[in-house]
């Protein structure tokens, strides 16, 4: 299985880490594990199961810890943290290198940058930030946009139209985020996220016409770079033989990296709006999210009316 990674080099452009020391060829460094560490255990000595591949970040408490100890004890128990040669560390919630890091940073060629954030939210932001770029990813056909501010993945055959309902939707104030491919990462058990591969980034394709920069003929608003998918629409051609659900009150699925992603299939024939119908399907899968599902709620009525519901 090919490995993921992101380079030390993507993390200090994102959160703006200032270097202390950096080994040769330490830009490129491959990071792997979305795990960060605080390293007030092995600081202190116990060295047990160490993941020498875990972020390691320092903050006030260890330098409270560390300023507690003499001297000696001091560079005995960083030069044995560093000695594990960790991925990276980084200093938060300082502006200011603390006495012997640098040094021993340099002793075993291991990364080190600080970074004058608070050390929770710069944590938080950094896992929520790995735990997207290291997620597994597959690439689907189809078209992703965001809708009354549900991710609606857009699926079917070539031709049916999925494009074209695309840039319709973008004209009525929605947001394409894919066209054509859409690279679907999974950064949680419970969630998928969708996002367009860079070189097609904000671009569609429409028949007859070609290639078409969205970002740049309907603006920045237009367009999002990546999206929680929410509910999957297949089109495929009327079939007149074909049954199709009219009330929805079975909620159908697509199973997609072993998540289970709600799922409808609209008929597509000449003169219905696939843009309004892909609102509507938005809002109605919003109400259920919020507890209103209108067909269970409309099936209830109709059974109250022919006196099949529960006695009063």
């Amino acid at each position: 299985m090919e490995e993921i990674f992101c380079t030390l080099k993507e993390l200090i452009k994102e959160f703006s880490l200032t270097e202390v020391y950096m080994p040769e060829g330490g830009e490129e460094t491959h990071i792997t594990k979305n795990e960060v560490n605080r390293p007030g255990l092995p600081l202190s000595g116990y060295l047990e199961h160490f993941d020498r591949e875990r972020i390691q970040v320092v903050g006030m408490v260890e330098y409270g810890y560390l300023d507690s100890l003499s001297r000696d004890e001091r560079a005995e128990r960083l030069d044995a943290f560093f000695k594990l040669k960790p991925v990276l560390v980084i200093l938060s919630h300082t502006d200011m290198i603390p006495i012997g890091f640098r040094e021993v940073a340099e002793k075993y060629s291991v990364p080190l940058f600080h970074v004058d954030q608070k050390t929770s939210p710069f944590m938080a932001a950094l896992i929520s930030s790995l735990s997207v770029k290291l997620a597994p990813m597959i690439s689907r056909h189809g078209v992703f946009v965001e809708v009354y501010g549900e991710g609606i993945l857009i699926t079917g055959d070539s031709g049916i139209g999925k494009s074209e309902a695309a840039i319709e939707l973008v004209k009525r104030g929605h947001r394409l985020v894919a066209d054509d491919s859409v690279e679907i990462r999974r950064v949680s058990d419970k969630t998928l996220v969708g996002s367009a591969p860079e070189i097609i980034r904000h671009y569609i394709e429409l028949r007859g016409i070609g290639i078409v920069d969205v970002r740049r003929i309907f603006g920045m608003g237009a367009v999002k770079n990546t999206e929680k998918i929410d509910l999957v629409i297949n089109l495929e051609q009327w079939d007149k033989d074909k049954f199709y659900d009219r009330f929805g009150l079975e909620t159908e699925y697509t199973e997609i990296m072993g998540l289970k992603i709600p799922s409808i299939t609209i008929p597509v024939k000449p003169g219905r709006n696939l843009a309004v119908i892909i609102e509507i399907a938005a809002m109605n899968h919003r109400q259920k999210k919020m507890g209103y599902n209108t067909a269970v709620e409309f099936n209830k009525k109709l059974m109250g009316e022919a006196g099949l519901g529960e006695e009063r």
